[in-house]
């Protein structure tokens, strides 16, 4: 059986955090088709073609042995159950596993379809740090059919969040880092507006 993960994400920005998954996984899996994605819950500071840029920038750096992780702009769409039935429609005969981190588990039962969209994938869940899984989150998806696995890893306590906040370079993989500057992204969030000279 051919074993697909698929990981969309915000990615905005991505960092270091997405790369150690996405290392983790071209090891375990004949293929990782990777998104970014504009998340419903979520309001994005970047358009979606600057992010899916960088996406493509950090999985380029990465170049995995096997050569087996993908940008799959196509596969983007606000509504997970959509990318899966374009990913069945590619791989027909694959075993398709959708790939989460742990501080989405649990908003996922507010998914669209969610019920629909949990008996086509299976679900593998990535511990993020900040986030611990709890095990009524996890019986609740079980329960609308979800067939769980724990990722044995704990990426870097790194996230979009603090280089958006804070400009924390700690988290950000050069390549991306230099494509923010060349566009000039995160930087008119929070900067001090000048003031207007008053006559």
């Amino acid at each position: 059986m051919f074993n697909v993960a698929l990981f969309g994400t915000s990615a905005d920005p991505p960092t270091t955090g997405h790369q150690s998954i996405l290392n983790w996984l071209a090891q375990r899996y004949d293929w990782v088709a990777v998104w970014a994605a504009n998340n419903p819950f979520k309001s994005h500071q970047t358009l979606l073609e600057h992010r899916m840029t960088m996406l493509r920038l950090l999985i380029e750096a990465i170049d995995p042995p096997r050569h087996n992780i993908s940008l799959e702009p196509e596969l983007s769409h606000p509504r997970t159950l959509m990318t899966v039935e374009r990913a069945k429609s590619w791989w027909q005969d694959a075993e398709l596993t959708l790939v989460i981190g742990s501080d989405l588990v649990a908003q996922l039962p507010q998914w669209y379809q969610v019920e629909d969209l949990l008996q086509q994938v299976k679900l593998l869940v990535v511990p993020r740090p900040g986030y611990p899984l709890q095990e009524v989150n996890l019986s609740e998806l079980r329960q609308l059919g979800a067939e769980v696995a724990i990722a044995d890893l704990t990426g870097p306590d790194v996230s979009s969040t603090a280089y958006r906040a804070n400009q924390d370079l700690e988290g950000i993989a050069p390549p991306v880092e230099a494509y923010i500057q060349r566009e000039q992204l995160y930087t008119c969030q929070d900067a001090p507006r000048e003031r207007l000279p008053t006559r």
